[in-house]
């Protein structure tokens, strides 16, 4: 139960100080992001646009991958909803210390979620952090890397071809595997994270699309909240 939450100056500088290793990646792949919208033929301002309104890093790389002309707006839109559809187990987890904030405080920083910064504040949450201004500070320092990336790597489209070979297509993996690592509480972590992986692969292989990432993410959020029950 959360008895009380802050939100002040030095919980948004606590949160952006925390996430710069984690931003350094998003960076990275963000970089790919604008490479390839290049290579799609987005116009710049478009590319910028992408990013800073709709601020999703696995969503705009498959709506990239659907960028073709005529433009199918069911798909890329029912596509991208389900992607995103994870991020309502991250609302769900981290309401009780949004909750008590106010509406600005809290949708302004909801805006920024991300899978980054919720895993860094929910594991500052867990160490025993009550400022719920860490989400704001920790997205903010995201977003201006997600946006600076991509303006970065449409201007520098032409020059680099094949992200691959500068191992810029790592750094999406990379950047998960260090948050995974930030979140390991110890044993009890494996069957949630078994379960999600399992029912994950599942789905992939048995369903089109990314329902994967939902029903993995629900897997492991359910045998996650049985195990606390026990």
């Amino acid at each position: 139960m959360v008895k009380s939450v802050t939100f002040d100056l030095p919980g948004v500088l606590e949160g952006a100080r925390r996430i710069v290793p984690l931003a350094l990646g998003v960076f990275a792949y963000g970089l790919v992001f604008g490479v390839l919208a290049h290579q799609a033929r987005l116009s710049l301002l478009e590319s910028l646009l992408m990013s800073g309104l709709v601020f999703a890093g696995t969503a705009q790389f498959v709506a990239l991958s659907l960028w073709i002309a005529p433009l199918p707006l069911g798909a890329i839109i029912l596509t991208t909803l389900v992607i995103n559809l994870r991020s309502l187990l991250m609302g769900a987890a981290i309401r009780p210390w949004l909750a008590k904030l106010g509406p600005l405080k809290t949708y302004t920083s909801v805006f920024f979620l991300a899978d980054e910064n919720w895993a860094l504040t929910m594991t500052a949450y867990a160490n025993g952090s009550t400022n719920g201004a860490m989400l704001l500070g920790s997205g903010l320092v995201l977003y201006l890397s997600w946006v600076c990336a991509t303006l970065v790597g449409q201007t520098a489209g032409g020059i680099i071809r094949d992200p691959a070979r500068w191992g810029l297509d790592f750094a999406f993996s990379a950047a998960f595997l260090a948050l995974l690592v930030g979140m390991w509480k110890g044993k009890r972590d494996i069957a949630p994270w078994l379960v999600a992986a399992v029912a994950a692969i599942v789905a992939a292989h048995w369903l089109p699309g990314k329902w994967y990432i939902l029903i993995g993410g629900l897997a492991g959020s359910v045998t996650g909240a049985v195990q606390h029950a026990r």
